[in-house]
């Protein structure tokens, strides 16, 4: 067994645990040493068998190790995933057993998907992307260190950029782009384009204005 360690210690890395754990019922391939997170306090009064080992920024990998990125928003888990590879970092991907992928999927490093998501044909997926209990349909593509939360349903031909946070619940009509550093909020049904960078919500999605 490869030994695994969860960066992000909250609900997140808590979460992920159960589904290595669920990977392992199948096939025995990880061994769990515990979660890295700058706050040493992120497991007061949560339940769970690991610990925090030590702190993300402080981390030196060592040769034998893998981790997984446990951290959704994609601005921190790009920053948090390329320090630790310039150190020398391995990441696994893991996806969980009862997950549907399609064989001609396109799948990048680092990917994280959990119970029941589903990835289709000819859908093409980038680096360090996390699909929780997400669809995405066929020849859709979800570029690198995007986050699809709890219950989205991504349709067939949909261009998603880099960096790009889909909150619970969203669904986006086929054949639309959304551009990078774009957020979707919780709900939103998404029926036109959304440019780079704009956070959009509601029914349909609208621009935001802070």
């Amino acid at each position: 067994m490869k030994d695994l360690i969860i960066v992000g210690a909250s609900g997140f890395g808590r979460e992920l645990v159960q589904y290595v754990e669920d990977i392992n019922q199948v096939s025995p391939e990880w061994n769990i040493l515990g979660f890295l997170d700058d706050n040493p306090q992120a497991l007061d009064g949560c339940k769970t068998a690991y610990k925090i080992i030590g702190s993300i920024k402080n981390w030196r990998p060592k040769e034998c190790e893998y981790f997984a990125c446990a951290l959704a928003f994609p601005q921190v888990k790009k920053n948090v995933v390329m320090m630790l590879k310039e150190r020398g970092a391995k990441f696994a991907t893991l996806i969980h057993p009862t997950a549907l992928i399609n064989k001609y999927a396109e799948l990048g490093e680092g990917l994280i998907v959990t119970p029941r998501s589903n990835i289709n044909t000819d859908a093409k997926i980038g680096d360090f992307v996390s699909v929780l209990g997400s669809g995405i349909g066929h020849d859709a593509t979800v570029g690198s260190w995007s986050t699809l939360s709890g219950r989205c349903s991504i349709n067939g031909h949909v261009q998603i950029g880099e960096m790009v946070y889909i909150a619970c619940g969203v669904s986006i009509a086929p054949s639309k782009k959304i551009g990078d550093g774009a957020t979707i909020g919780i709900g939103s049904v998404v029926i036109n384009n959304v440019k780079a960078g704009t956070p959009v919500f509601g029914n349909p999605a609208k621009k935001m204005d802070f």
